[in-house]
């Protein structure tokens, strides 16, 4: 079976699965309820319908500081409490809590009490709290590994649609004479819908059954963040996820005087301007399964942060001086020569921040340890939250204190997201890595693999391959889900820039024994350890790049590493290399201007082989038969 094939439609056809479909919509109607009640809320009280004797900004303030301030407090024990307990049955219990809020802030509403309403954020937030670790450690539990991305991009897609039309349907419902009469029934009903999806959630068996719970807010809350330190490149994630939500917040909490002050614009244009920010996530969330290769693509990361600092220096240069004696429509706003440059720009910073936080999601869910994931999620949640705090306290600072304008504001945004994304790709270069290795197999090449679910998910494999150009171990690093650790010709390994991606992902230089003792043995010591390690190596056994577009004898290397650790074998053949810019063809590689981009290059994976009497030679013929009459 040719795997595009089977994986075009298994991003939306999850939405019509049992295993994913009821969650989404418990995620859904959650998220829209959720900013249906904060948003009509802010907007009564902004608007003077609900009065509580303090000033606006005051209670904007007030309101976001009782939302966040559950999740440090419960984030650690939220996090416990998933790992103990079968995740469907909680979801179930947080659902129903969810009614009550609801109902009691029905009454509220109804009988104008603003502030009732205004501690039921604090349960509200509560309730968010302890979702949150259940609603990420769940999807991996109920989806395959090449459904880890389509499914995060789906979650991350409905949560900011959910939120966008959550701030339609309040506003539109703020407007009505009757509102406080209306919205009771709206966030039951919500509710109501939301439990009742959620019983269709199929059952997700506790991980860590027999972990003690402990309920101390501030030493478990310190506990947790600590314990997600442990895996460097996990918490190093978690942190980028947060820095996203720094950015988020950001722009959201400034978004609205942005228009109105900056922009001049109503309602309509603040409107506008969440509209295509929520749609360029979704947009960008969607892209991720698409572009990644239906894996976990950290190569998108980087590429996200350069799009997120872009679009946000060109938002500062782009922003339409200040003309209008009075607040203009969208209608007029969309008549002026900068106002879709703007738009663009709120779009890309969507599209942008999808591609950036969706593999981040994907990775802390796949490296971390299913017994301790939950707790891993409930840190995501309370540095989520710190950072949160710490985005309204820059912005305050930056716009109140140095008085500067909100255009300069998204500027200083720009350039510190620029600063903190060099230092992450700089502490763990994978990111950077998998990012040159992205963009090399999308402008030079075409590439189509088929059969590669033939590689085992878990376990020591052995991969054999041809050796047609310096861009193999790019194209199939770049195709395989699991990490890769190639043996490589030390004089390929040594080339400049290509080196830092090879160093990077551990790649395994070797000589021949005669040329360098020292390096021969070193790598086959290197290549036990990775194999006993459970790992993927790839061994090119002609050692060298093809001179003729044939496939040259296989050295009997191959046969030395199997009789030390006898593991499955993986025949692999490259098809369509032969001829380009990196290959042997016509003269040496690299010597000769480039004769075509965008060569449609094939990877193809045979059936495994077990290690017990193979040889060389069988290995050559399989990958000849893969291979076929194709150079």
């Amino acid at each position: 079976m040719n795997e595009p094939e089977r994986q075009e439609h298994s991003q939306f056809s999850l939405l019509k699965s049992k295993r994913f479909a009821p969650f989404f919509w418990t995620q859904f109607f959650g998220a829209f309820n959720d900013n249906v009640f904060k948003n009509a809320l802010m907007a009564l009280i902004t608007f003077g319908i609900l009065s509580s004797g303090m000033e606006l900004n005051q209670m904007n303030n007030l309101g976001a500081m009782l939302f966040i301030l559950p999740f440090f407090l419960f984030s650690a024990l939220a996090g416990q409490l998933a790992d103990k307990y079968e995740k469907a049955k909680l979801i179930r219990y947080v659902k129903l809590f969810e009614i009550f809020i609801m109902v009691v802030g029905g009454l509220c509403f109804w009988f104008q009490q603003t502030w009732g309403l205004m501690l039921l954020l604090f349960l509200m937030g509560t309730q968010s709290a302890f979702f949150g670790p259940v609603k990420y450690s769940i999807i991996p539990q109920h989806l395959k590994p090449d459904e880890l991305v389509g499914g995060n991009a789906l979650v991350e897609t409905g949560t900011f649609l959910a939120i966008l039309l959550g701030t339609i349907s309040a506003g539109v419902i703020s407007d009505l004479e009757n509102a406080t009469r209306i919205l009771p029934f709206v966030v039951v009903i919500l509710s109501v819908t939301g439990y009742l999806v959620c019983l269709k959630i199929p059952l997700a068996p506790a991980p860590s059954p027999d972990i003690r719970v402990r309920f101390n807010p501030f030493t478990e809350t310190w506990k947790t963040v600590q314990f997600s330190r442990q895996n460097k490149p996990v918490f190093l994630a978690i942190m980028a996820i947060s820095w996203f939500w720094f950015l988020g917040a950001a722009y959201l909490t400034q978004i609205y005087g942005f228009a109105k002050i900056d922009l001049q614009g109503d309602q309509s244009v603040v409107m506008s301007l969440l509209a295509i920010f929520s749609i360029g996530i979704a947009v960008g969330s969607l892209l991720c399964e698409r572009l990644s290769g239906h894996k976990v693509e950290l190569g998108l990361v980087p590429l996200g942060s350069i799009g997120l600092s872009l679009a946000g220096l060109d938002l500062y240069f782009q922003t339409p001086p200040a003309q209008a004696a009075e607040l203009i429509g969208l209608a007029t706003f969309l008549s002026q020569s900068n106002s879709y440059r703007v738009l663009l720009d709120f779009m890309l910073i969507g599209i942008f921040g999808g591609l950036y936080i969706v593999p981040l999601y994907a990775m802390v869910q796949q490296r971390s340890e299913e017994a301790s994931r939950s707790r891993i999620i409930a840190s995501i949640n309370i540095m989520n939250a710190l950072f949160m705090v710490v985005s309204a306290i820059t912005g305050i600072l930056v716009l109140g204190v140095m008085d500067l304008s909100i255009p300069q504001f998204f500027l200083i945004l720009a350039i510190m997201n620029a600063v903190v994304a060099c230092y992450i790709y700089s502490v763990i270069p994978e990111f950077f890595m998998r990012f040159l290795i992205w963009v090399i197999t999308h402008t030079m090449y075409r590439v189509t693999h088929t059969n590669l679910d033939k590689i085992p998910e878990s376990g020591p494999v052995l991969l054999v391959c041809n050796h047609v150009s310096y861009m193999d171990a790019l194209i199939i690093g770049g195709a395989c889900r699991r990490p890769v650790r190639f043996v490589m010709f030390k004089p390929i390994y040594d080339l400049p820039v290509l080196n830092f991606i090879f160093r990077t992902g551990k790649t395994i230089p070797i000589h021949s024994r005669k040329s360098d003792p020292e390096t021969y043995e070193s790598a086959f010591k290197r290549i036990s350890e990775e194999l006993r390690d459970d790992e993927v190596v790839c061994i090119f056994p002609e050692g060298k790049l093809t001179q003729t577009g044939g496939i040259d004898e296989f050295k009997n290397g191959v046969e030395k590493i199997l009789q030390q650790d006898p593991v499955p074998i993986v025949p692999m053949a490259l098809k369509g290399l032969w001829g380009s810019f990196f290959s042997h063809k016509d003269s040496k590689a690299l010597t000769r201007l480039p004769r075509r981009f965008w060569s449609k290059v094939e990877l193809v994976a045979g059936d495994p082989i077990a290690p017990e009497n193979t040889d060389a030679r069988q290995l050559q013929s399989a990958v000849e038969q893969l291979r076929g009459n194709v150079p």
